[in-house]
């Protein structure tokens, strides 16, 4: 199995290198693709050096953008399996084996590594995460615990047929809803709930962006999967 790990990196100097190192040890078979979307703080030349791929968007262009890149990357260059975590370290490196175990036991074809809505999770964000998992449970018809995750695992089947619209935070909400739709089998998996570094979700036009999303599935909302 081929596994290509891709992080999206905006912004990210004080992190990236460590999100790398711990990638490169929890899972050291797998090829690194970082995407720098147009970090003007040195968030490349932390990237480099560290025995990855490393792409730059000329210009800040979106987490979707850069995720969009880089999984196209990861096809190209063979992957079976793609993982996608944050180069903000909110994502634990060490959890990506739980996650592929699903993927190698042949019972999901995307997984998501499920943060627990508990204390460490800002109040802000614990009402908006319940609503688009029970949201993206009753599109899907599956149970989803996390839908805003960034911290996924997905097979290269997924990644040929689900191509979401949007450049920016709705990616990765259009990813799901469309895998979704497609049939494809969603496991969660609980991870640390970690929070700390400065987020580049825009409260207004992100949210907006991602209820977009959900309303294009209203009809499922309201009838159910069928």
């Amino acid at each position: 199995m081929q596994v290509v790990v891709v992080i999206p990196a905006y912004q990210a100097a004080a992190t990236i290198r460590d999100v790398i190192t711990r990638t490169q040890a929890a899972v050291p078979p797998a090829q690194i693709i970082v995407v720098d979307d147009g970090s003007s703080d040195g968030t490349g030349d932390e990237g480099r050096g560290t025995g990855v791929t490393l792409i730059t968007h000329p210009r800040n262009r979106g987490k979707g953008a850069a995720l969009r890149t880089g999984i196209r990357q990861a096809t190209a260059r063979g992957a079976s399996v793609v993982v996608t975590i944050d180069a903000d370290a909110q994502h634990p490196p060490e959890e990506i084996p739980r996650l592929l175990q699903p993927i190698l036991e042949g019972r999901s074809d995307l997984v998501l590594g499920a943060r627990k809505r508990d204390q460490a999770m800002p109040i802000s964000r614990r009402f908006t995460n319940w609503l688009s998992a029970t949201l993206a449970s009753r599109i899907g018809g599956q149970p989803v615990r996390d839908a805003q995750t960034g911290f996924r695992a997905f097979t290269r089947a997924v990644t040929e047929r689900v191509q979401p619209a949007g450049d920016r935070y709705e990616y990765e909400a259009n990813f799901l809803l469309d895998a979704l739709r497609g049939g494809f089998r969603v496991v969660s998996i609980d991870v640390p709930t970690i929070y700390g570094a400065r987020s580049h979700f825009r409260a207004w036009g992100d949210t907006w962006r991602m209820a977009r999303a959900f309303a294009g599935y209203a009809g499922r909302i309201i009838r159910g999967a069928t």
